[in-house]
């Protein structure tokens, strides 16, 4: 498998959220969640790993890891917003691979961040993704899930929440087990931009299938620009949004017992 082109990861933290108030502080086997992202950036090979925060209590947490904490704004959107400000404030170039990894992934796996890496920089689209066949039907059905189909060329077609594709004959029949030889694919959110398309990206408009599903890299796809997809080469454990996430994550870092 050819090396890695040199590439950022850039992690968007949020002091505030609903569901998990300071959610980038809370602990997980006593070491912030946050800590826990940058390390597996750290592990990943990045030639520069950037924690866009909003609130100083998380930079504060990040002193000594050996990553770059940029202040932004509290009032962004979302977080490829906030990255786009890191973008600009770092200046860096237009080709510049860019990794947006999650502040809520602390177990994203080191050889999935650097794939999502590779596929960017081995397509000639403006942004990457990853995706993991559906194992059952209930995932498929189940409309939290984003399902993906993609060409043969490994770009996306499309994102939703629908089932995805849709085996006529086969659901037609029943839909308690999913037909063998159909490609059904789980989106996994981890994304990487080149760095100038980032910039221009936050300043798309939003797009009707965009608002309509609540994905919004339907946006991408509506303005005309491709997302390369790959298959991730090791699971990602699910993120941490609850207090019954965060007791989950606990319980497998101390494993059985």
């Amino acid at each position: 498998m050819p090396a890695v082109p040199p590439f950022i990861v850039a992690i968007p933290a949020r002091y505030g959220s609903t569901r998990l108030p300071a959610k980038p502080l809370r602990a997980i086997a006593g070491v912030p969640m946050v800590v826990r992202v940058a390390q597996r950036a750290l592990q990943a090979g990045a030639a520069q790993v950037v924690v866009a925060v909003d609130d100083a209590r998380i930079a504060e947490a990040l002193a000594g890891q050996g990553v770059d904490v940029c202040m932004t704004r509290v009032d962004h959107a979302s977080g490829s917003d906030r990255l786009a400000e890191c973008a600009a404030h770092y200046g860096w170039a237009d080709e510049a691979i860019v990794v947006n990894l999650q502040g809520d992934e602390p177990f994203a796996p080191a050889a999935g961040i650097r794939e999502v890496a590779r596929a960017l920089a081995e397509d000639a689209a403006p942004m990457a993704t990853l995706a993991t066949p559906i194992a059952d039907a209930h995932e498929l059905f189940d409309p939290n899930v984003v399902k993906l189909v993609r060409a043969a060329n490994g770009r996306a077609l499309y994102f939703s929440r629908a089932p995805l594709p849709w085996a006529r004959n086969a659901f037609a029949a029943g839909r308690e087990a999913l037909p063998a030889g159909v490609p059904f694919l789980r989106h996994i959110g981890i994304y990487a931009y080149r760095a100038g398309f980032l910039r221009r990206y936050t300043r798309l408009a939003r797009t009707p299938l965009e608002q309509a599903e609540s994905l919004e890299q339907l946006r991408v796809l509506e303005h005309g620009h491709a997302i390369a997809v790959r298959l991730t080469p090791e699971p990602f454990p699910p993120g941490i949004d609850t207090e019954a996430d965060l007791q989950r994550a606990e319980a497998w870092l101390h494993g059985p017992g």
